[in-house]
């Protein structure tokens, strides 16, 4: 179950160091599986693919790219109201996502200089999509909305199919609904390395967006440079920043929210009140008993939960800006006045009502986000994740004139001198 300590400026380091470990730790048998099936599948397309697909998911699929009538046909086999639950969410997730779109620009001198920057979508963007136990549709819908509010072109979807090899109904569904245009039955690290390539079948693509498990996060690892991908994802994390006012019953409960996705994930409340850890401790062992993923919740908290009790609110906001944490909830009397002073987390859920889960599936914010303390340095999965830029200059010859003599005296002090005589042999006849 989980500890709780109070803070001396040693011991809660010491656990942030220890749940910060847990994400640093490479695995090479892992590494050197994920290398080889990398290689197979670049070297022999999709018979390799194929050949994987049956060796871990057990067989192969009836086709191998999902024919668009067959997506809809899955689609209609879902439960109506999840349906309308997926249209709802998708709508969040649109409208918050077009305000972070971004213009082209240009801007012009009176010297007759002209300077500006194009913005436009990646051509293709692969996006990996787990399946079987690990199905999550409302991946697709926040990897695929805003790639293709950036523009992207063709948006090649990969996921594995159920042991009957079929695709996920579910999966399908969200995929009909965020615009995902091209959808293979595939998954593990030789999914990731057919769009990293491209393959007899699958298209090579220009980034890897996507959650997966420990061989697929390691194939992304591996062939980034390759491709761009979004991130390195480490195992989920939560942190709760709680005064007095705050309800046991409620911290409680969002704290095994993030426990129950992985062993690994960690729980952390941060508070003044002494009474209110006890009271949460007492919630967690009482809710607990009636979930699904006790097991893991509770292995979880044992290992990688803690409740830290600190003498002020000002260390509190201290220790969460030190942990960056993935998702921070701030159920706190008045949470509005910490919004200016969290500096390091992937996403802010402000008071009691506004719970991690929200976020996750239906508020509109994007769910993928920085883990293990990067978001110190790391953003949230957006529209700009999936544009890239150029910038364009046009000078006249007399704007160039004017300026040589200080590109020249730049490229001379850097010892560059081809560089120098790019500019000089425009002028020496003049």
């Amino acid at each position: 179950m989980i500890n709780i300590i109070k803070t001396d400026g040693k011991t809660e380091y010491e656990f942030l160091a220890q749940v910060r470990e847990r994400s640093n730790s490479t695995n090479k048998d892992v590494t050197a599986v994920v290398s080889d099936i990398i290689e197979n599948v670049r070297t022999r397309g999709d018979e390799a693919v194929k050949e994987y697909t049956i060796k871990f998911d057990g067989k192969a699929p009836d086709f191998f790219e999902v024919p668009r009538d067959e997506i809809f046909a899955s689609s209609a086999q879902c439960d109506p109201e999840f349906i309308v639950t997926l249209k709802r969410a998708a709508d969040n997730i649109r409208e918050f996502h077009e305000r972070q779109k971004q213009q082209s620009w240009l801007t012009t001198k009176e010297n007759g200089v002209i300077m500006g920057q194009r913005v436009r979508g990646l051509a293709r963007v692969g996006l990996y999509v787990p399946g079987g136990t690990a199905a999550y549709p409302s991946s697709v819908l926040m990897n695929a909305i805003p790639a293709k509010i950036a523009g992207v072109k063709e948006l090649i979807m990969v996921t594995p199919p159920l042991k009957n090899g079929k695709p996920n109904p579910d999966i399908m569904a969200a995929a009909a609904i965020a615009g995902v245009d091209r959808v293979f039955l595939m998954g593990g690290a030789q999914a990731v390395a057919a769009l990293a390539y491209g393959t007899e079948s699958v298209p090579k693509v220009d980034k890897i967006v996507g959650p997966g498990n420990i061989f697929v996060a390691t194939a992304k690892k591996l062939l980034y440079g390759n491709v761009d991908i979004d991130m390195i994802a480490g195992p989920s994390e939560i942190l709760v920043l709680a005064d007095e006012s705050a309800d046991p019953k409620f911290l409680a409960a969002d704290l095994m929210s993030q426990a129950e996705h992985d062993r690994l994930a960690s729980a952390i409340m941060v508070t003044t009140s002494h009474q209110l850890a006890d009271e949460t401790v007492k919630e967690l062992d009482r809710q607990m008993q009636t979930l699904s993923r006790k097991d893991i919740i509770d292995e979880s908290l044992t290992n990688y939960g803690v409740i830290i009790i600190c003498d002020t609110m000002d260390k509190a906001v201290e220790m969460a800006n030190e942990l960056a944490p993935e998702h921070l909830e701030v159920c706190c009397k008045n949470p509005m006045e910490y919004v200016g002073r969290l500096d390091n987390a992937g996403s802010v859920f402000l008071g009691n009502y506004s719970p991690e889960p929200l976020g996750d599936y239906f508020a509109g914010p994007n769910h993928v986000l920085p883990t293990s303390g990067t978001a110190r340095f790391f953003s949230p999965l957006s529209v700009d994740s999936f544009i890239k830029k150029s910038s364009f200059i046009y000078y006249t010859e007399q704007a160039l004139e004017k300026d040589k003599d200080d590109i020249v005296r730049f490229a001379n002090t850097e010892g560059l001198t081809a560089h120098a005589n790019s500019i000089t042999v425009r002028f020496e006849d003049k």
